[in-house]
């Protein structure tokens, strides 16, 4: 079979200050119809970026050189002109973006975006598009298949809005999708629900695919090869099978190595005042809806960190944004210091606010692209402290060190940055207020293991240094036995299981803990097929058992 797309000593450059660094080193990569090819590295190796160049695109300050080849199904896309380069995106080659939520339009409904590419492109009328929207919305099991799409962006779950995205890109049926961490934002439930739709319908379609991750483990469910990169250099490459059995280089065995860092047990004895407290508190988004928090009652005491897991939409969030003054509840209390604290904002005193600080999920959208880190970092420490300009530049000098970047960090801008740079930049604005409480939302969820860990050691190294305590909002159950006190599982904005790391972890479990643990990707190639196939068995047993139930049940009334 011949070569779907065949890259031949690919270089990029990026271009600063008529300065030029070679980013991508000479890669060289092939795809057949309906292979999937998964890279994999640390951030800043280079894996979005040859994504995009699949597609005969680079970021702003970057060139694709001349001399690099990309051929798709025999067409040179690096003599193209732009007008076919754009007819071949979204049509032939789609893209599907790591953050759902900065590439969708928040003006415009999801059917709209959906329908969007196959009405310009000529390929279906609107009525078509739509139908098929709602087929592929249902195949990705997105709730109210029929009608989500006539939602906006803001008003689904991350994991829903990066499905829809998915949906999107197979919009023209195109013969390669570039998966660009596609799983990253979705809780380990959604995550298998996905990730058996991608497996699902890229079958059916004989789609071919570059899925670029940073989860080893999920990468081994889907990709028949592995690139391994760092630095923008092909490291390893080889079958899932040959990586996982018999990686030849020591990088590839690190990134299969499992985490090894985890918090102590903290002695008896500390104080068990809680700093801040949450009874019974209950939200929505609009009257007369139904509640997405339920009763909410939380404790949490000085220097600790909480998890609080569960799926996209159980409520996470939401119960992050109360705490914070970004919504209002519809009764309840939340406490810091055994003072209530205004639910709006607004209301709240400048103390009650430095207080209380906030690091994003997505520093993509939490970072102002426009401005540079020393303005980032230095505004909280005007707004609090009423820092003039040369106290200001010292102590940002001071954050970037504490979140082990280099003071040169100083003058660039976020898009600058890699993932796990940007992610310490949000760690360091927090830090500026110097908080007593600090929301971590998702704060790892898009970094690759090792910069994920070393994010973990940052935060833990910290809160030893300066007695700051985490609310540690995540999906990764992984992340939460690495850095956790206490755990909370939370589950349709309701808390079904508390209580330390130790016990909770260990069985009995509730159901639905029970459900989370199971569904962790575990470093086997057939482990996703294996665990699909034993929910389908058990979920036939049970439908079996309830037909039963119900023969019983007639049986017995008709004796009667």
């Amino acid at each position: 079979m011949s070569d779907l797309l065949k890259i031949t000593n690919l270089k990029i450059e990026a271009v600063r200050e008529n300065q030029t660094k070679e980013i991508i080193k000479g890669i060289d990569l092939t795809l057949k119809r309906g292979e999937v090819l998964g890279l994999i590295g640390e951030s800043g190796a280079g894996k979005s970026t040859i994504g995009l160049a699949a597609m005969g695109y680079c970021r702003s300050g970057c060139r694709i050189v001349p001399s690099s080849s990309i051929i798709f199904d025999g067409f040179e896309i690096m003599t193209a002109t732009l007008a076919e380069k754009q007819k071949l995106r979204g049509t032939k080659i789609a893209y599907v973006a790591q953050s759902a939520a900065a590439a969708f339009n928040p003006a415009h409904k999801l059917i709209r975006q959906y329908t969007e590419g196959p009405i310009r492109h000529g390929i279906k009328s609107y009525t078509e598009a739509k139908k098929e929207a709602q087929e592929l919305y249902k195949k990705l099991l997105l709730p109210d298949p029929d009608n989500i799409g006539y939602r906006y962006p803001h008003q689904v779950s991350g994991g829903q809005l990066q499905r829809a995205m998915v949906a999107m890109a197979m919009a023209c049926k195109p013969d390669i999708i570039v998966f660009d961490e596609p799983t990253t934002a979705l809780d380990v439930t959604t995550q298998i629900e996905v990730l058996a739709a991608i497996k699902k319908v890229t079958r059916e379609l004989n789609t071919a695919a570059l899925y670029i991750t940073h989860d080893l483990a999920v990468v081994m469910q889907l990709a028949d090869r592995i690139m391994v990169l760092r630095h923008g250099s092909l490291v390893e490459e080889g079958t899932s099978k040959q990586l996982l059995e018999a990686p030849q280089e020591e990088y590839t065995r690190d990134l299969l190595s499992v985490r090894t860092f985890q918090k102590q047990v903290q002695e008896p004895g500390e104080d068990k005042t809680p700093i801040l407290e949450v009874q019974n508190l209950t939200a929505s988004y609009r009257k007369n809806t139904p509640d997405v928090l339920k009763d909410i009652n939380l404790k949490i005491t000085r220097g600790k960190t909480i998890a609080i897991v569960g799926e996209s939409g159980s409520g996470k969030t939401t119960l992050a944004r109360a705490i914070i003054g970004l919504m209002n509840p519809k009764k309840g209390k939340i406490l810091y210091r055994g003072k209530e604290l205004p639910y709006a904002l607004k209301r709240r005193t400048k103390d009650e606010l430095r207080h209380l600080q906030m690091i994003y999920q997505l520093p993509d959208i939490a970072l102002n692209p426009r401005q540079r880190i020393q303005r980032i970092l230095g505004r909280p420490l005007e707004f609090y402290f009423d820092m003039k300009r040369s106290q200001r530049k010292k102590r940002v000098k001071e954050l970037l060190d504490m979140v082990e970047l280099p003071a040169k960090f100083i003058n660039r801008f976020p898009p600058e940055l890699s993932g796990g740079e940007k992610q310490r930049i949000c760690i360091a604005r927090a830090l500026a207020a110097k908080p007593e409480i600090i929301i971590c939302d998702e704060v790892t969820s898009a970094l690759d293991q090792l910069v994920a860990e070393e994010v973990l050691k940052l935060l833990q190294n910290l809160q030893d240094e300066l007695k700051v305590t985490y609310l540690f909002i995540t999906h990764d159950l992984a992340t939460v036995k690495a850095i956790a006190d206490e755990i909370v599982v939370m589950l349709l904005g309701s808390i079904v299981e508390q209580g330390p790391r130790e016990i909770v972890f260990n069985p009995p479990h509730h159901e639905y803990t029970e459900l989370l643990l199971s569904s962790v990707p575990e470093m086997k190639i057939d482990w996703l097929d294996k665990l699909l196939k034993s929910r389908k068995e058990k979920e036939m047993e049970n439908d079996k058992g309830k037909r039963n139930h119900d023969i019983e049940s007639c049986l017995a009334v008709n004796e009667t």
